[in-house]
């Protein structure tokens, strides 16, 4: 079982249009709506590769329902926790070759809902072989809160995969806390080191420094540049197949649920990061967002090299 949080999701909307018009009426014939946020995702990816999946995080409000009723749709077993407030909108209006966003902050989390998460996080993580923890915090937690999730996993030796923005990185890892995986881009490796990525052999440097150290996988993306990885000692470079993309949105999430997966097969190093990064290169195919057509990935994975630097 891999246990996915997604402590802030959204009802994504997407309307497409031809052109978006300012100060007047725009009519919108076709209407997206899924139940949206990076960790729910990584949650569709896994069960598109049959992989069982506990998703968690906060629900609230008519928004929150649809979320579980989406979700649970597809077999993904819902185990959020309710909260007063309303689960959030995120809108993008695509228009004139453009995309368009309006993200709502999103609901406040009070103390009685933080302490009621970390309660059943206990219970939670026990079930799990895998634990996946995607995207921002919600208002009223503080990065603290991420921090006491890693504890609790270690505790039961379940590895925590992390994929958060660069500076809550920064937060976590100064404060000592070492997750099993990251996987930063190269915007978030810059903002968790605080210094301009200008070249490769930078990335390669930074990676053997003390802020990584005793992080068994740190998983930098690259784009269509693939990505460099360490793991333990050893550093790596993947090289991906150029692609026509149609929608790489949700591509560095679709990486989390391959790297979960393939960890939870037992996949020697190699064979994980081919897998792993090959479900981003298969969402970028997909128009929906934390999609994949597994049919593909063997073709796929059989295209990316990978070479020990």
């Amino acid at each position: 079982m891999i246990l996915t949080i997604t402590l802030n999701p959204s009802v994504d909307i997407s309307y497409n249009l031809d052109e978006l018009n300012i100060d007047t009426v725009n009519r919108v014939n076709e209407v997206a709506k899924t139940a949206g946020g990076k960790g729910l995702n990584v949650s569709r990816v896994l069960r598109q590769l049959d992989e069982q999946v506990m998703a968690t995080g906060y629900l609230g409000g008519e928004l929150g329902a649809f979320i579980s009723n989406e979700i649970t749709k597809i077999g993904i077993q819902d185990h959020f926790i309710k909260i007063d407030e309303e689960t959030r909108n995120c809108i993008a209006i695509l228009h004139d070759g453009k995309q368009t966003e309006i993200l709502e902050k999103g609901p406040v989390i009070n103390e009685q809902e933080g302490n009621k998460f970390l309660d059943v996080f206990d219970e939670y993580v026990k079930k799990a072989d895998i634990v996946t923890i995607s995207g921002s915090l919600p208002k009223g937690l503080s990065y603290s809160f991420y921090l006491q999730l890693i504890s609790k996993a270690e505790k039961y030796h379940t590895p925590v995969l992390l994929d958060t923005n660069g500076k809550l990185l920064n937060q976590i890892l100064t404060d000592g806390a070492k997750p099993f995986l990251i996987k930063p881009n190269q915007e978030e490796l810059a903002q968790i080191v605080n210094e301009k990525i200008e070249n490769r052999q930078q990335i390669i440097d930074l990676l053997r420094s003390d802020i990584f150290a005793n992080i068994p996988w740190v998983v930098i993306t690259l784009g269509a540049n693939g990505a460099i990885i360490k793991k333990d000692n050893d550093l790596y470079y993947a090289q991906i197949p150029k692609i026509d993309a149609i929608n790489p949105v949700g591509s560095g999430d679709s990486v989390i649920a391959g790297f979960a997966a393939g960890l939870k097969r037992k996949l020697e190093t190699e064979e994980l990061i081919k897998f792993g990064l090959s479900m981003g290169v298969l969402n970028a195919m997909e128009p929906k967002t934390g999609s994949i057509n597994p049919e593909n990935m063997h073709s796929i994975v059989d295209q990316i090299t990978v070479e020990q630097i």
